[in-house]
C-alpha cells in the first residue's frame, strides 16, 4: 500500500529502489521555507546495506507488510538449517549465514520460531526471547563467595560462554536471554 513520505515511522518495511528496507530512524523536518520532509535511515533486509534518504511529504512510498509464520526448528543439515511450517508441515531450508552464527547455538530441536515472509520468501527469523540451557562446566564454588555480586565464567550445553552466579555448579538448568546471551535466572 502506498503511504505519504511524512507518515514513515521506525520499524516500517518499505519497498524502495527495487529492495525491501526496514526503517531504523525517521526524523521529520518542517523548515520555515519549503515543504516538510522526512530524513529516513533504513537497512536493506536482504543485503544489510544502509540507506539515508529524504522523502518529501507529497512523495508516495510503497509500504510492505510481512507475513509472520510459526515454524519449528527440525535439524542441522550441514550448511543449512531445516524448519517446518507448523500450519502446513512444509519444510524449508535456510542458510546458516542467513540465520546468523551468533543465533544458531540457541536453536534446539522442536523450538518454535517466527519467520517473517514476503511473497513466500523468508526475510527475518525471530527466536524466543529466552531459552533453557544446562551448565556443562564451570569453576567449583568457593566458600564465602556467595555474598559477592561477581559472576564466574561457565560453558552452557550449547557451547556458549556465559557468566553465572558463583553459587551455581555444573548440571544446573538456567534461563539465558537469546539476544544478549546473558544469564537471566535459574530454571525451575
Amino acid at each position: 500500500m502506498k503511504i505519504n513520505g511524512n507518515t514513515i515511522k521506525p520499524g516500517m518495511v518499505l519497498q524502495h529502489n527495487g529492495g525491501l528496507w526496514v526503517v531504523t530512524k525517521a526524523s521529520h523536518v518542517k523548515p520555515g521555507k519549503g515543504g516538510a520532509f522526512a530524513n529516513v535511515e533504513a537497512k536493506n533486509l536482504e543485503t544489510g546495506n544502509k540507506l539515508n534518504e529524504r522523502f518529501r511529504s507529497e512523495d508516495k512510498v510503497e509500504r510492505v507488510t510481512l507475513e509472520q509464520k510459526d515454524f519449528s526448528y527440525l535439524f542441522d543439515n550441514g550448511d543449512s538449517l531445516v524448519f517446518m511450517d507448523d500450519a502446513t508441515y512444509e519444510q524449508i531450508e535456510l542458510q546458516k549465514d542467513w540465520v546468523g552464527e551468533e543465533r544458531i547455538p540457541y536453536l534446539q530441536e522442536g523450538m518454535k520460531v517466527i519467520i517473517e515472509m514476503h511473497e513466500e520468501r523468508p526475510i527475518g527469523l525471530e527466536l524466543p526471547d529466552q531459552v533453557v540451557l544446562e551448565v556443562a562446566e564451570t569453576e567449583p564454588t568457593v566458600k564465602g563467595q556467595t555474598a559477592s555480586s561477581s559472576y564466574k565464567p561457565a560453558i552452557a550445553s550449547n557451547g556458549v560462554r556465559i557468566m553465572i552466579p558463583p553459587y551455581m555448579s555444573a548440571g544446573e538448568r538456567i534461563i539465558v536471554d537469546t539476544t544478549s546471551g546473558e544469564y537471566v535466572r535459574r530454571a525451575d
